[in-house]
């Protein structure tokens, strides 16, 4: 490393906060995203004051290297981060995960140079879609890219575009980031749940990026950073979704006991039956033990990568079965609270909302049925020889 490269080492590592830092930050901001959460809902994106103080607080350096000036956490820390800002406002938590990832990997995974060149971006966000690939025609330097793209989660307040494309001589599928003002945006987010998010379509027509503004998709050895960026860009979303989704069921029971302690009394109130009582306590045990089995896998996941290895196929296996299994909790606790809360989570608030949004959160296809079915012929001992690339076995 030159004199140059270590000065700026120490300088991003000196600025860089501290997990528990970003933490006690992002705890700390649960009245500010609650408040607007109705807003982002009506508007169809995060309110500004929310955007900044995410930025602010290291919510969206959680999986940057530190080298580059993020708190690069081990995968529970990330998770306590995305439950507590999704717990405050759903849409809110899926942008600051979305942003995160996009934002680290580049940084994990660029050649040194331009990762330093491109994180000196003022407030640097990427934002984008890496699940169906666009045309990446190599000219020289790098390449042209063209395609139309879905679910760009967080690209209005985004520096950047993460995007995957592949190229049209060897068939490879790189990522590529791109300026967001060379970006043509497709505002369509007309749906049932997480409007905040805006998770656009978009597209771009022969837009030219470096080569250096790229890696490849399938990418585990980390340029810059630890063992945190071996687990492949598809093991992250559990990190992502299942957390998010351990935030907003907590949320929806929390307001469920509310609305039915403040009807303690009357005539006819859950607060007095025994049949509500036991089928909370279901939904209790049920969203408790899919955090557990999250975690537990993840605590695997960490240890297993302390030691240098690359993380095994039955742990992969294990990781996106539970992802599933927090998604689907998720479905059945809403579907509970719905029904219990009555007229209350009929009409516009925040039980119906969250409703809405575990709707959006649902369909992602990290939770797709395939994933299940993937996972039962892995772990019955069904797919020798078989690996996970993205979302399924191959």
């Amino acid at each position: 490393m030159t004199e140059l490269a270590e000065r700026r080492t120490s300088t991003a590592l000196d600025s860089a906060p501290s997990a528990s830092d970003v933490l006690t930050a992002v705890a700390g901001l649960h009245d500010l995203v609650d408040s607007y959460g109705a807003e982002n809902d009506v508007e169809g994106r995060i309110a500004e004051p929310v955007v900044e103080a995410l930025y602010a607080s290291g919510a969206i350096g959680v999986i940057t290297p530190r080298e580059l000036g993020g708190s690069e956490m081990t995968p529970r820390q990330a998770m306590d981060v995305y439950r507590t800002l999704s717990y405050a406002d759903p849409s809110t938590g899926w942008v600051t995960m979305a942003l995160a990832m996009s934002t680290g990997l580049a940084g994990a995974f660029f050649d040194r140079d331009a990762a330093e060149a491109l994180f000196a971006t003022p407030r640097l966000g990427i934002a984008g879609q890496g699940t169906r690939a666009g045309r990446a025609e190599p000219v020289d330097g790098g390449y042209r890219i063209s395609g139309q793209w879905s679910f760009a989660s967080g690209i209005k307040h985004a520096t950047h575009l993460h995007t995957a494309a592949a190229d049209t001589k060897t068939g490879e599928t790189r990522f590529f980031i791109v300026p967001v003002d060379q970006v043509d945006f497709v505002d369509n987010w007309d749906v049932l749940g997480l409007r905040g998010t805006a998770s656009i379509d978009y597209s771009l027509d022969g837009v030219f990026v470096p080569t250096e503004m790229s890696y490849p998709s399938l990418s585990v050895e980390p340029v810059t950073g630890g063992s945190l960026y071996r687990v492949g860009i598809g093991n992250f979303a559990s990190i992502n979704h299942g957390a998010w989704a351990l935030g907003v069921g907590r949320r929806l029971l929390d307001e469920l006991a509310a609305t039915v302690r403040s009807k303690a009394g009357r005539a006819g109130s859950s607060a007095e039956n025994p049949s509500f009582h036991e089928q909370y306590a279901n939904a209790e045990l049920k969203l408790r033990a899919a955090h557990a089995l999250l975690y537990d896998v993840w605590e695997e996941i960490e240890a297993e990568l302390a030691t240098g290895d690359r993380m095994s196929i039955r742990l992969e296996t294990l990781n996106r079965a539970a992802l599933s299994n927090a998604t689907w909790t998720l479905d059945d606790v809403a579907g509970f609270v719905y029904r219990s809360a009555g007229t209350d989570a009929l009409r516009r608030g925040t039980i119906q909302r969250l409703y809405r949004d575990v709707h959006g959160g649902t369909q992602h296809i990290s939770s797709s049925p395939i994933i299940l079915q993937s996972a039962g012929r892995q772990l019955a001992g069904l797919a020798e020889g078989q690996k996970w690339v993205h979302f399924q076995l191959v």
